[in-house]
Order: C-alpha cells, then structure tokens, then sequence
C-alpha cells in the first residue's frame, strides 16, 4: 500500500486530530508497522460510540498496516470504581468486552492491564519518573479524562490515574496512542514529558465522540458540550448497545433530540455521518408519494443539504437511520446471543 493511502485511512473520519499531522507521514514513511493502542475503562455493556465507532478507526489503522491493541483498563476501572469497584467483576467484564473487538476487529490483539503490570517493575520505575516531572497543578489538569471535573472531590487513587495512563502509551502504544477527542489533554502531557525523560514522543490520534441521543447543553463551551453530550453508559436513554433489537433501537431513535432544519448539536446526523455513511454508500429514506415518496441520498453532504433545507422531515430522517443501525448491529447481536454467559456479570452488578 502506497504512502498516501495509509495516511488518508489514518486521518479519514472519525478522525478529528492527529498530532502532528507531518509527524504521522514520517512515521508512515520509516515504520511499515507502528504499534498502536486504545484504552477502554471497562464498565457496562458496548454501545455504538464504545465498539462500533472506536473499531471503524481501529479497522482503518489495521488496513494501513498498524500493529493495533485495545487495552482493557481494570485497574483504571476500579480507580474510576467501574462495576461499584468489583474488581472480580471488572476483570470478567473485561473478557466480553476483549470478545467485542476481536469481532469488530478482526486482528487486533486486546491486553489486560493487569497482565501488563503483574510483575513489571520497569512500569513502576516508570511511574515514578514520570511523576517526578508533574506539579500537582498540572497532574490535576489531566483529570478531566475521567469525565469528572477537577471541582469534585476525588479520591487520592484518581490522581494516579493520568501518570498511569501516561506511561502507558509507552508500553502499549508508543507510536499512536489513540482515544476520543475526550483523552486529549493526557496524549499532550506525555508529548510534554516524554523527552524530558529521553522517551520516543508519540503522535496522538483522536476521533470524534459520538453524541448521545438527548439534546447537548447550550449553556457550556463547545468543547465541554461535545465532551459531556457524548453516548455513555452513565446516561443508558442516550445509548444504542450492540445488544439492543430492531424495535429499541427504533424507539429509541424515534425518542432523539433532532430539531427540524437544524444540523449542529443533532445526534441523528451525527450517527447518520459517523456509523452509518461509514458502512453503506447512500441512504435510503421511504415514505409516501404525498410526502414527496422515496429518496436515496448518496452522501452526507447531499443527507445534510436536504435536512437543513426542509426536505426532509425529522421523522423521515429518524426511520431511515434507524433501519441502517439495526444492519449494523445485527451481525453483532447475534455474535453475542451464543455467549451470553460473558454478560452475566451485568446483571450481577446491577
């Protein structure tokens, strides 16, 4: 494969930011095989922004030749006391979610943060020296990759939270450490450390974070908007689970914020141009003669054009999307429908 395709499957949507982008071409150009990796705090079951979304640039990074490994975080999870921080738990959560993404993902390798730290010395000499080059200030500027804000009262466990996470991108990912827009501040610390330390600097790649289904909060900055409006296990009414059937994901969609004539902050665009113009070329929309009968768009500008301009009434919009996930979702619903066993450990914790 040629230096440019690699790249354009690198940075292609959901890709939002690659850090720095001339950095990656000479990665591209001297590495035929850079290893990568994504962390998952590992708690509820996957939904589209978890698996789907998440593997679609895992599978781009695998075409380009990426050595690719998801990381299941339980040591992490229980710092962030995910599954009420049952570690037992988290640890056989893990293994349903590990069985997600060898799905999703065919060849990618999934690594348990307790196998990697089970032993490892150098990894907490490396903790320590990493630590070393922290001020409390800045080490508390990073804790926002939890999802909580700084204001709250943590716990001393969460402040070691982003120096782990941080070392590491050395042992999992040194190449391309990749994650949601959400992780940002972390992958620019190690940028800001790492030579400090002699270590390699890596290149960070972020992708868009898929909207949950409610209306996103007008009243806080666009970046803390996209943040706190993303799909999350936390909020389950804003969530499609690759578990969810044809008629709850209907209902669901059917249910979704989605403002007539408006693009911005709409979470059914949003799943139209990031899951499903990913997996089909057009999307079809059916409806009555007399509602102006059937229509096929063949992108996403051409989805968004018609949307803004009044064509195409929200209801209309939410059926034909809905259709198209149920697709999506279906070969991964029924991958798990012979290894309910792996869920069990859901329906203990709640």
């Amino acid at each position: 494969m040629d230096l440019e395709k690699k790249i354009d499957l690198v940075t292609r949507r959901p890709t939002e930011e690659v850090i720095t982008r001339d950095e990656l071409r000479a990665l591209m150009q001297t590495n035929e095989h850079p290893r990568h990796y994504q962390g998952f705090e590992i708690s509820g079951r996957l939904h589209l922004g978890t698996l789907v979304l998440s593997g679609y640039k895992i599978n781009d990074l695998i075409e380009a030749g990426v050595d690719c490994t998801v990381y299941l975080a339980d040591w992490h999870s229980f710092i962030n006391n995910k599954l009420g921080g049952n570690w037992d738990n988290i640890i056989t959560a893990a293994k349903y979610f590990g069985e997600g993404f060898k799905f999703f993902c065919p060849g990618v390798k999934t690594v348990l943060g307790s196998d990697l730290y089970h032993e490892n010395d150098e990894y907490w000499r490396d903790i320590m020296r990493f630590s070393r080059q922290l001020t409390l200030a800045r080490n508390t500027r990073c804790l926002t990759i939890m999802g909580r804000s700084r204001k709250e009262n943590l716990s001393f466990a969460q402040y070691l939270y982003p120096p782990m996470q941080a070392v590491d991108v050395k042992y999992l990912g040194p190449d391309l450490p990749h994650g949601g827009m959400d992780q940002r501040k972390v992958h620019v610390l190690c940028r800001e450390v790492y030579p400090k330390l002699g270590w390699k600097k890596p290149i960070p790649l972020h992708h868009h974070l898929l909207m949950g289904l409610e209306a996103p909060d007008s009243s806080i900055s666009k970046r803390d908007r996209e943040i706190a409006a993303k799909m999350s296990k936390s909020k389950p009414w804003t969530c499609i689970y690759v578990h969810d059937d044809e008629q709850a994901i209907k209902n669901k969609i059917n249910k979704a914020y989605c403002p007539e004539k408006v693009s911005d902050g709409n979470p059914v665009l949003d799943l139209a141009e990031n899951i499903v113009f990913r997996k089909t070329k057009e999307l079809r929309v059916t409806r009555p003669s007399k509602f102006g009968g059937d229509v096929e768009y063949a992108s996403y500008g051409e989805l968004v054009k018609a949307y803004t301009g009044g064509e195409l009434h929200p209801q209309d919009l939410k059926a034909a999307v809905a259709v198209e996930l149920n697709k999506i979702v279906a070969p991964i619903r029924e991958h798990f429908e012979h290894r309910k066993h792996l869920m069990e450990v859901f329906r203990q914790a709640e």
